[in-house]
This record gives C-alpha cells, structure tokens and sequence, in this order.
C-alpha cells in the first residue's frame, strides 16, 4: 500500500488531530490555535475556515499569511528527526507545527513555547 504524502491530506483531517494531541494533555484548541497563529499568521477565524475547506496541509503551509521569522529557533526532534536539519523546506514548517504541538501536550509554558 503506497504512502499518502502528508502535504497532500487534507487539513480538515490533520489540524484536528493536532487539538486532539494537545487537549489529551489538558490543552485547550484555543491555544493550539495561539501556536498555530504565531507560526503562520493565520486569525484563529482562518484556522476554522480553512478546517471547513478542501485545503491541502501542504498548501495550509504555502500559502500562509506571515510565517513567524523567529520559527528557525525551534530546535529538537519530532518522531527521531531534529527539526533543524530537515532539508525540505515544506516538510521543515510542517515539522515546526509538530514540534510546537508537542511542546504544548508536554505542558511547557506558552511563552516558552512562542520564542521571541
């Protein structure tokens, strides 16, 4: 069975997954979408519309209104790879997202989380 290439799922079905995550941990979807915004430039109205769209994950990333410049400081690994040293651009913002998310389930606080 061939693999589904993440940039190509829907968001609708991943970003929800990303609440789950944190909400599991007693986060709250309202600050993933803190996190989520502080990355991208998205409003977290954005965020719920785009969650009602046809929109890929990939172009979630693509098109994002302000990609925090400060992103490049979030460092450590998700899933055995260091965010740092991901070549693919894409796969790097999409990884940046992973590890706030995973900061946040862990309970690391919000503005340690949002690095300035």
């Amino acid at each position: 069975m061939p693999r589904t290439d993440v940039t190509q799922m829907p968001f609708a079905k991943l970003y929800p997954l990303l609440v789950q995550k944190a909400e599991k941990k007693g986060r709250t979807r309202e600050e993933v979408d803190q996190v989520t915004a502080w990355l991208t430039g998205y409003t977290p109205e954005e965020l719920a519309r785009l969650e009602r769209s046809d929109t890929t994950y990939g172009d979630f990333f693509q098109n994002a209104p302000a990609m925090n410049p400060n992103r490049t400081l979030i460092t450590g690994s998700v899933c055995g790879i260091r965010v740092e040293e991901i070549e693919d651009p894409l796969m790097r913002e999409i990884r940046y997202l992973d590890k706030l998310v995973d900061e946040l389930a862990k309970g690391k606080a919000m503005e340690l989380i949002l690095r300035k």
